[in-house]
C-alpha cells in the first residue's frame, strides 16, 4: 500500500515537472523571445496552466496526509523558500489571467506581463532551492540555535542556488521543445528551435554545475550515482536522446510528436536516476539523519483511506485530462 502511494506521489512529481515546467518555462521564453511572440505564447499555456497545478496540489496533500512530519519540517524551516513559491504561482497566474482575459487592454497590461515573466523566473529558481536543501542535509531543528542558522543556512548557499538555475534552464528547456509545435509561422518556430538548443546545452553545463557545487557544499553527488547502475543508466540515456533531439529540431518540418516524447522521457530519466539515489529519503538532516518515507508514514489506517481518495480521485481527473489535452493540444495540432 506505501509503495503505490510513493509511486502515485513520484508520478505527480514527475507530471508537474513536465506540464507546470513548460508553463513556467513560457513565461521565460517570453521575457527572451519579445513581444511579438506574446499572443502564442499565451495561446498555447491558456487551456491548460490551471490544470497543470493539479499535480502539484496532489504531490502536496499525499505529503500532508501520508508523511505528516516531512510535510510540517518542510513547512516550518524552509518556510521562506516556500512563502516565495507560493507568491509566485500566485503573482504569476493573477498577472497571465488580467493579461490574456482583460477585455480592456491599457497602461496595466504591461505590469501584468512583468509581473508574470518575472513570477516565472523566480519560481522555478526557489522550486529549485528547496529540493537542494531537501538533499543537501544541512536542515536542522535544534531550537537553541540562530534564526539564521534554522531558517536560512539550510537553503540559503551556492549548491541550492544551482539547483534553482538548473531548474530554471530545465523548465525553459521543456517549454521551448513544446512550443515548437505550437505555432504555425515560420519564423517563431525556428526561433523556438534556436531556444530549444540553446536551453539543451544551458541544461547540461548546469546539470555540471549542480554535481560541482555539490562536492564544493560537502555532498557527495558524483559518488551517490557513480554507486547505481540504474541511476547511471538512466543518465546516459537522457544524454543520448540529445543528439536524437536535436536532430528532429534540424527538421525542415519539425516531427513535434517526437520532439515532446522525447524530452518527456528524458526529463523522465533524469528524475528517475535522481529518485533511485535518494529513496528513500525525503529530507537529509544535519546531524546524520534522515526523514524518510518510512520512518515518517502515517497510521496504517489513513495511508488506507488515502489510496482509497487517491485511486477515486485519479479515475475522475485522468479521463479530464485526457480530454482536455485532446481538444486544445491534440486536435488543435493537427
Amino acid at each position: 500500500m506505501l509503495t503505490i502511494i510513493i509511486i502515485i506521489l513520484a508520478i505527480a512529481f514527475i507530471l508537474y515537472t513536465l506540464l507546470g515546467g513548460a508553463d513556467f518555462g513560457a513565461g521565460i521564453i517570453e521575457s527572451l523571445a519579445g513581444r511579438r511572440e506574446e499572443v502564442t505564447i499565451s495561446k498555447a499555456i491558456a487551456p491548460v496552466w490551471e490544470a497543470n497545478h493539479v499535480w502539484l496540489i496532489l504531490a502536496v496533500v499525499i505529503l500532508f496526509t501520508a508523511f505528516p512530519m516531512v510535510y510540517s519540517s518542510l513547512s516550518t524551516v524552509l518556510h521562506i523558500p516556500l512563502m516565495i513559491v507560493l507568491l509566485g504561482i500566485i503573482s504569476r497566474g493573477t498577472a497571465f489571467t488580467f493579461r490574456h482575459y482583460d477585455v480592456v487592454l491599457d497602461k496595466s497590461h504591461k505590469y501584468y506581463t512583468l509581473l508574470f515573466r518575472v513570477s516565472s523566473f523566480v519560481t522555478p529558481i526557489f522550486l529549485g532551492i528547496i529540493l537542494g536543501a531537501m538533499m543537501l542535509g544541512r536542515i536542522t531543528f535544534d531550537t537553541s540555535r540562530s534564526f539564521y542558522e534554522v531558517f536560512m543556512a539550510p537553503w540559503l548557499n551556492i549548491f541550492c542556488f544551482s539547483m534553482g538555475i538548473f531548474a530554471t534552464c530545465l523548465f525553459a528547456y521543456i517549454s521551448a521543445i513544446f512550443l515548437v509545435g505550437e505555432t504555425k509561422i515560420d519564423r517563431e518556430r525556428k526561433m523556438y528551435v534556436r531556444l530549444s538548443k540553446r536551453f539543451m546545452i544551458g541544461t547540461m553545463l548546469t546539470g555540471l554545475l549542480v554535481f560541482t557545487m555539490a562536492s564544493v557544499s560537502g555532498h557527495n553527488l558524483v559518488k551517490q550515482f557513480s554507486q547505481s547502475i540504474t541511476s547511471i543508466v538512466t543518465l546516459v540515456v537522457a544524454t543520448v536522446l540529445c543528439p536524437v533531439i536535436w536532430h528532429f529540431l534540424n527538421k525542415e518540418k519539425n516531427k513535434t510528436v517526437y520532439l515532446r516524447i522525447g524530452v518527456s522521457l528524458q526529463v523522465t530519466l533524469v528524475l528517475i536516476g535522481w529518485f533511485y539515489i535518494q529513496f528513500p529519503v525525503l529530507i537529509k538532516l544535519n546531524n546524520g539523519t534522515s526523514l524518510t518515507f518510512f520512518n515518517t508514514q502515517a497510521p496504517y489506517a489513513t495511508l488506507y483511506q488515502l489510496l482509497i481518495a487517491l485511486i477515486v480521485g485519479l479515475i475522475v481527473i485522468i479521463p479530464g485530462f485526457v480530454y482536455l489535452f485532446r481538444v486544445f493540444k491534440i486536435k488543435s495540432n493537427e
